[in-house]
């Protein structure tokens, strides 16, 4: 874009992530202000562009592009509280975890001072940020999105926007996040298996990145049975999943590890039996999940 088409940006909290998002912007010719309650975390920012504001207040009247990446939104309140009066008029986007009801709350605090509320998430690491395949979503008011999609494209070049729904990158973000930790938790006990033997946790990661394209190749027909509710033509049952029960306190002695973190998925998959879904694809798992005890 034109040198006088670089849209001034404010980015509010200095974390890893947030350092990784002002520093694209930088990157990318973009006037930057920046702000952190520990002004040194600015220091580095500032040898590389960037303008450090003293104040809360100063930093989001330095532009009508105001980005908050702190912990929670109910840190990313308190952060800019001082700043309310000069809120208003002003795009207000926010990349910070938390629940979808907090979203819907964060939105009305934001509209309450006039401002333009977009809410967002980066599903990447800090180090990915700016790169041509990284994703990033946001869901609320269209406008702000419209307005500022090439400005926010610099943080990602997959950035696409859900819906006017204040609460919809949250919504995704905790949909799509329930993953990691579990497959993570999988890797962990992967390598504390093969570690156990003398071996590397680095022999693991060809065969684990292929184990996890096969799931992912799975995923639309996956997803396809549980929007049409029919779960009768299984490419692996819900009871193939209920016999190997048996095999993990097995593994575990014999290994000498933990592998307790199973057991709520055990309980699930004993109330999907109960439930009549043995022969049924383990997506009818969903059922089960959709009836919490």
């Amino acid at each position: 874009m034109p040198a006088n088409d670089r849209t001034p940006v404010t980015v509010i909290g200095l974390g890893a992530m947030g350092t990784a998002l002002a520093e694209a912007f930088v990157g990318a010719g973009h006037p930057t202000t920046v702000w952190n309650r520990s002004a040194e975390k600015a220091v580095p920012l500032v040898a590389k562009g960037a303008r450090h504001a003293g104040t809360v207040e100063e930093a989001v009247a330095a532009g009508p592009l105001v980005i908050a990446c702190l912990t929670t939104y109910d840190a990313t309140r308190e952060a800019l509280e001082p700043a309310s009066a000069t809120l208003a008029g002003r795009a207000l986007v926010t990349l910070n975890t938390g629940t979808p009801e907090g979203a819907r709350r964060m939105a009305g605090w934001a509209e309450a001072r006039g401002a333009r509320f977009l809410d967002g998430a980066v599903k990447n690491v800090p180090t990915a940020v700016g790169a041509p395949g990284t994703l990033l979503y946001y869901g609320g008011d269209k406008s702000v999105f419209d307005t500022y999609e090439r400005t926010l494209r610099v943080l990602g070049g997959d950035t696409v926007h859900l819906g006017d729904e204040p609460d919809l990158a949250a919504l995704y973000e905790q949909a799509v996040g329930g993953l990691l930790l579990p497959a993570l938790l999988g890797f962990f006990q992967g390598a504390a298996l093969v570690t156990a033997r003398g071996l590397t946790a680095g022999t693991l990661v060809r065969y684990t990145v292929k184990w996890l394209e096969m799931i992912a190749s799975e995923l639309p027909a996956i997803a396809e049975e549980i929007d049409s509710g029919d779960y009768t033509r299984p490419r692996a049952t819900v009871g193939i999943f209920h016999q190997g029960i048996a095999n993990v306190p097995q593994l575990g002695r014999e290994a000498g590890i933990d592998v307790s973190w199973h057991l709520p998925m055990h309980a699930l998959l004993e109330r999907a039996v109960a439930d009549g879904h043995r022969d049924h694809s383990i997506s009818a798992l969903v059922e089960t999940l959709r009836k919490p005890e």
